[in-house]
């Protein structure tokens, strides 16, 4: 959500700007902006998306080695030129870029405004920025001292990065709840929300956490806390690399990594699962296993597609370990006042390991002192860092908004961690964990033989594109993927869409089925199949279209208007293979419809305000 990319050095800073926010643009935004120094401050932006800027630009780039630039995603005034950063502030002296939102700004401008100050944006970001030329003016400070100070007055969450026309030497970024990376290069310093627009220049990269300000200089940078006290900083190797953020002769990013997610889950997988010995060997967890292993309850925390994550882990970890386990909205966990005990545990997923809910979630539990343990793919992000401990996806960057291969790694790592729970507190039989081990790695395979059935389930899109609403039953362990998989609907297509329990859909849905209404039932052969069959004639009997996601031979074909059929595996892991084909069918009927598949509308990859 928004993006900030900075570049001091000695070479052309708008090429690299540019460049950067392009690599940026999966995060979600609705316009784009530069500011350079080169003798005096020169500030481009425009709303829509970053071409429109590059084009605004023109063909011969405005020199100068120093820079920063934005995507934002709107939250304070709409998306249109003037609310797009860089702001300036009043005097013109220098230039700023935010991600996050100031809650206090209405009083800051209140006050500011009786000093004089006037406003072009609706934005708080703007406020910002005079309330820095505020302070500096009112005390003649350094501006780094200056920045320092006024962001001890603000409520709320930033990143922000300031180029100033006064001193050509110098960034300054500073973040409280927004993710900032300073990466180093020879001789140069590239700053960015993410590693997305670093990686292609400089593998090096320095963390900087909540409550830091750094200021950053071609002779090198100093990081300083908000209380100004110096830091030496960690300066870690990314695993990130360049081919990984690429699309690779795919048309879009989110085909890529559906039809990477079998090498993505063979990457989850390696080194964590020996099967000879029935072991499972979670790194990131072993200082705390004990305490996990005699957890009286389990509560997972989670938004979007990593709560439906977090719903199938519930069912892996009760039926396996008979622990009781809870799932909560990460963005109502802790504004309901939630109890946690001595020996309760939290886990939080989360695909960025930046999203601001999430980490709230964090922060409560951590605060109540109990364990909290994160599942998240970005190494080095912030839920990494705070959580006592976690596992990590593994799975390489997931660039389209929609997230599919990150689903299906945190539904395995989920496996893994059951799996090992009940090995340690003797809920399984030897027998029964050499069965479910054997099922888990021969899962990536399974996912490779659905994902040769793309060119049908893409016949089976041409026949819905048009369809105004959906429906997604599912029962058990795929009650879960029904709503993960009308949620990938909703997300790209903008096809209404809602997922259900099956037995759930008398008890209201029905009252929508006609022949208008496709119904995609999860129909696996296990203890629930036969009721979600007679789920099925009752919506037939409806004159409602079905489209069945099966491993139960030709028995449905009577009945369903089309069948997409997956290979048999363990019941625990049915979710891994019957979500491949609603993640293509929605990627296929979005394709068809004209939407923008990677950056669908509204939507942020990475949701970093509350």
């Amino acid at each position: 959500m928004c993006g900030i990319v900075g570049y001091i050095g000695d070479k052309r800073a708008a090429d690299i700007l540019v460049n950067g926010l392009k690599r940026l643009e999966y995060r979600g935004y609705d316009s784009a902006g530069i500011a350079l120094v080169n003798g005096e401050l020169d500030v481009l932006k425009k709303e829509g998306k970053v071409s429109a800027l590059a084009e605004l630009l023109g063909e011969k780039m405005p020199s100068g080695s120093i820079g920063i630039g934005h995507t934002r995603w709107a939250t304070h005034g709409a998306p249109n030129d003037v609310n797009a950063h860089p702001h300036v502030s009043q005097s013109g002296a220098f230039a700023l870029v935010h991600n996050g939102i100031i809650e206090n700004y209405d009083t800051i401008r209140e006050r500011l405004e009786e000093k004089g100050y006037t406003f072009a944006s609706e934005t708080d970001t703007e406020v910002l920025a005079n309330l820095i030329e505020d302070v500096q003016r009112s005390t003649g400070l350094p501006l780094p001292e200056a920045v320092r100070q006024a962001l001890t007055q603000v409520s709320g969450t930033y990143g922000i990065a300031i180029v100033s026309e006064e001193d050509p030497d110098m960034i300054i970024a500073a973040r409280k709840g927004s993710p900032l990376i300073l990466g180093v290069g020879d001789g140069e310093y590239f700053l960015g929300s993410d590693a997305a627009p670093i990686v292609e220049h400089t593998r090096k990269v320095v963390y900087l956490n909540d409550g830091e300000l750094v200021v950053i200089r071609r002779a090198g940078y100093e990081v300083r806390t908000i209380q100004n006290v110096k830091l030496e900083k960690e300066v870690h190797e990314l695993e990130w690399d360049l081919e990984r953020i690429e699309k690779q002769g795919y048309e879009h990013f989110m085909l890529k990594e559906i039809m990477e997610q079998p090498d993505a889950l063979e990457d989850c997988l390696r080194g964590r699962v020996r099967l000879g010995q029935n072991i499972i060997n979670l790194g990131g967890l072993i200082d705390v296993m004990d305490r996990l292993a005699n957890a009286d309850r389990i509560v997972i925390a989670a938004c979007g597609t990593s709560w439906h994550a977090g719903l199938v882990g519930e069912y892996l970890i009760e039926q396996f370990t008979r622990v009781p386990v809870e799932v909560e909205y990460a963005s109502e966990f802790r504004y309901r006042k939630p109890i946690l005990r001595e020996n309760d545990v939290v886990i939080v997923i989360s695909q960025s390991g930046e999203t601001a809910d999430t980490l709230a979630a964090v922060r409560e539990a951590q605060q109540q002192g109990v364990l909290v343990l994160g599942i998240c793919n970005t190494v080095g992000s912030t839920i990494a860092r705070e959580t006592d401990a976690g596992v990590y996806l593994h799975v390489g960057p997931e660039i389209g908004v929609a997230s599919t291969k990150a689903f299906s790694a945190q539904v395995l790592v989920l496996a893994m961690l059951a799996l090992k729970m009940a090995k340690l507190r003797e809920t399984i039989s030897d027998d029964e964990m050499s069965e479910c081990l054997r099922s888990l790695v021969q899962i990536p395979q399974k996912v490779r033989q659905i994902l040769e059935q793309a060119p049908v389930i893409e016949g089976i899109a041409q026949a819905y594109r048009y369809a105004s609403n959906f429906l997604y039953l599912g029962r058990g362990y795929n009650f879960p993927v029904a709503l993960e998989g009308a949620l990938k609907l909703k997300e790209i297509s903008y096809i209404h869409a809602e997922g259900y329990p099956a037995a759930e859909m008398k008890h209201g849905p029905i009252a929508l089925i006609d022949h208008f209404m496709p119904v995609v039932f999860i129909a696996m052969n296990d203890s629930t199949y036969n009721k979600v069959v007679s789920n099925i004639e009752e919506v037939v009997a409806r004159k409602g279209t079905v489209i069945a996601i099966t491993d139960n031979g030709e028995s449905l074909n009577r009945l369903c208007e089309f069948v997409i059929r997956v290979p048999e595996t363990h019941e625990y892991l049915t979710p891994l293979l019957t979500v491949v084909p609603l993640q293509l069918l929605a990627y296929y009927i979005a394709v068809m419809r004209g939407c923008d598949v990677d950056q669908p509308r509204n939507l942020a990859k990475s949701v970093t305000v509350e």
